[in-house]
């Protein structure tokens, strides 16, 4: 399994979300978006885009997705 969270993520908390992935180990990688919230939103006033933010989870989605099919 993947975990994919947003830095602004006020759903899951980042401590709480982190102990677990550490804890399951190389099986289960955090990828956290850079200001995103639990819907990967960013403020508008940010650097960045919603469909920045979304495109970075979606490439950390098909990237182990890739590793774990082999292909």
């Amino acid at each position: 399994m993947i975990f994919l969270q947003g830095t602004r993520d006020t759903l899951a908390d980042q401590p709480v979300v982190t102990t677990t992935v550490d804890a399951l180990g190389a099986l289960a990688p955090l990828k956290l978006i850079g200001g995103a919230d639990h819907l990967f939103h960013v403020l508008t006033r940010s650097a960045r885009t919603d469909t920045e933010a979304m495109t970075e989870m979606l490439d950390a989605f098909a990237e182990w997705a890739e590793a774990i099919v082999g292909g």
